[in-house]
């Protein structure tokens, strides 16, 4: 997810940091997309907004590593704690990891970008049909919300708010069922079509 929307925003213009547990995996994102890297304070200070993008088996280690470093910061949540044995929540009923990662940081959290498989977001642009692709975010920050919208726009997507923070659980369970289909073999750019367009047939 980083990789995918990183490319799309360092091609929008955007000037970007990257950290990460693995030091060469950073400066491998960073050489690709033209920026730096460095340690999660140093790109908390760079960033006018952070995007975490971590499997949720990592989540704890990595915002312990990031600390307050990210305090008062516009901070984009695009991660889903879906386990795939039974394709469910592990977060606390009621209880969305967006909302775990406010109270750990102290940023202000937007959830977005959690429905689609990254291959979605390296369309240029996510269009289908000759649409743009529609993409719910929901936080309680008007500022921070307002800046991801932008990144959503900015890189072809139709932004849609949908609420603060507290419907970040709702996004995060759907999120579940996306990805129990994705792990059923559906296409990630069609996944809730029942028949893949390309094989429907008309007698005329």
């Amino acid at each position: 997810m980083a990789d995918a929307l990183g490319t799309r925003w360092a091609a929008a213009g955007h000037d970007l940091m990257v950290a990460g547990r693995t030091a060469g995996k950073a400066q491998a994102l960073a050489r690709k997309w033209g920026g730096r890297a460095g340690s999660f304070k140093e790109v908390a200070e760079f960033g006018d907004i952070a995007l975490i993008a971590v499997l949720y088996q990592g989540m704890a280690t990595t915002l312990a590593e990031i600390g307050d470093a990210l305090h008062g910061k516009p901070i984009v949540d695009c991660n889903n704690p879906v386990e795939i044995e039974n394709f469910t929540l592990v977060t606390e009923p009621r209880r969305s990891m967006a909302q775990d990662i406010e109270q750990a940081t102290g940023g202000h959290v937007v959830k977005a970008f959690n429905l689609c498989h990254a291959r979605v977001w390296q369309l240029k642009p996510p269009t289908f049909d000759g649409r743009r692709l529609v993409v719910p975010y929901c936080g309680s920050h008007p500022g921070a919300q307002e800046m991801t919208r932008h990144l959503i726009a900015d890189i072809g997507g139709e932004p849609l708010p949908i609420g603060d923070l507290q419907q970040a659980h709702h996004l995060e369970a759907m999120a579940a069922i996306v990805i129990s289909l994705l792990f059923g073999g559906r296409d990630p750019h069609t996944v809730f079509n029942l028949v893949d367009r390309a094989t429907v047939t008309t007698n005329t």
